[in-house]
C-alpha cells in the first residue's frame, strides 16, 4: 500500500466528495476517497431536503444511501479516517491521516465540508430538524406564513431574514452586540420588507418547544433580564468553520479559511491540488452546487493527469 501511487484522492465523503468519485471512476482513475462520515453534512443535519433536482421531498440520509449505491457501482475503495496533513514532493502528494496511514497520489481533491458555527444554546440539538435550521435556502419554505427567528446580525444573517421575509410573516435578527454587523445595502433592504424586527444585546439562552420549537428565551444584555418571543422557527447564522487547515501552505484561503479556487476548474495555487464543495468560496452552499464542483473538480484532475 505504501509504494502504492493513485491518480487521485478525495479527501471528504459529502456531496462534493461522491461526485468527484463518480466522475473520476467514469474517468478510469486509479482513485481513492478518504473521509471521515461518508455522507458529510447531508447524513447529518439534512432531515428534509425539498430542492434537489428530481425528488420533491428526500430525506439526507435516503440521498446518501442512493449516493452510496451509485458510487458503489464502481467499486471506489473508501477509508474511513481523518486527513491531518497533506504535503507535495515533487509531482507527488503525500496525504496522512489522524491513524497514522499514508497514502501517495499525483492529484488531491479536498471536499472536506464547512460545519456551520453552534450557538450551544439549550434545545438547540434537541430541536434540529424541529424548528432549528442551519439552511435558510433548505427550509425556509416549510415556515410560510409563521414566524421565524434568525439568529446573527451580520449578512449572512440579514440575507436569511430577507430571504424569509418573501415566505414568514414576521422575523426577528437576534444579535449578541450592540450594533448590527450587515451591510447598509442589507440593512436598507430588511426594513423595506417591513417584516423584519432586530433585536441588539441578545444572548440567546434556550429553545423551547414540545415537539417542534414554539419559543425562543434571550437574555437583554443590556438590562439583565430574560425575555422569551414566540416563534415557529428558529435560523442559526453565525458563520461556518471549513475544514481546511490541514492544507498548510498549500492553498491559498479567504478571511474565512475558504479555499480559495478557480471557478472554472476548481484549482488551487498547487498545480494538481483541487477543492469543491463547502470548504470553498462561494455564497451558495447548497447540495447541488457542491455535486457540480465535484463534478468539475474530478475532471480538472484528469485533464492535469493528461498533461504530465
Amino acid at each position: 500500500m505504501k509504494d502504492k501511487i493513485y491518480d487521485l484522492i478525495i479527501v471528504g465523503g459529502g456531496p462534493a466528495g461522491i461526485t468527484a468519485g463518480i466522475y473520476a471512476s467514469r474517468q478510469k482513475l486509479k482513485t481513492l476517497l478518504i473521509t471521515k462520515v461518508f455522507g458529510g453534512q447531508v447524513l447529518e443535519k439534512a432531515l428534509k431536503i425539498e430542492n434537489y433536482p428530481g425528488f420533491e421531498e428526500i430525506s439526507g440520509k435516503e440521498l446518501v444511501e442512493r449516493f452510496k449505491k451509485q458510487l458503489a457501482k464502481y467499486n471506489l475503495p473508501i477509508e474511513i479516517d481523518q486527513v491531518k496533513k497533506i504535503e507535495k514532493e515533487d509531482q507527488i502528494f503525500l496525504v496522512e491521516t489522524v491513524s497514522q496511514k499514508k497514502f501517495k497520489s499525483l492529484t488531491v481533491i479536498v471536499a472536506t465540508g464547512a460545519e456551520p458555527r453552534i450557538l450551544n444554546a439549550k434545545g438547540e440539538k434537541e430541536f434540529l430538524g424541529k424548528g432549528v435550521s442551519y439552511c435558510v435556502t433548505c427550509d425556509g419554505p416549510l415556515f410560510r406564513g409563521k414566524k421565524v427567528a434568525v439568529i446573527g446580525g451580520g449578512n449572512a444573517g440579514f440575507e436569511a431574514a430577507i430571504f424569509l421575509a418573501e415566505i414568514a410573516n414576521k422575523i426577528y435578527i437576534l444579535e449578541f452586540s450592540d450594533k448590527v454587523r450587515a451591510d447598509k445595502e442589507n440593512q436598507k433592504l430588511a426594513k423595506k420588507t417591513g417584516k423584519i424586527e432586530v433585536i441588539l444585546q441578545a444572548k440567546v439562552k434556550e429553545i423551547k418547544g414540545e415537539k417542534f420549537v414554539s419559543s425562543l428565551v434571550y437574555e437583554d444584555l443590556a438590562t439583565g433580564k430574560e425575555k422569551e418571543i414566540a416563534v415557529d422557527g428558529v435560523f442559526i447564522e453565525i458563520g461556518r468553520i471549513p475544514a481546511t487547515l490541514f492544507l498548510g501552505e498549500l492553498a491559498d484561503f479567504n478571511e474565512k479559511n475558504e479555499i480559495l479556487v478557480d471557478p472554472e476548474t476548481m484549482a488551487t495555487k498547487t498545480p494538481g491540488l483541487f477543492a469543491a464543495g463547502d470548504c470553498t468560496v462561494g455564497k451558495v452552499k447548497q447540495i447541488v452546487t457542491a455535486c457540480a464542483q465535484g463534478a468539475k473538480a474530478a475532471l480538472a484532475a484528469y485533464d492535469y493527469l493528461q498533461k504530465i
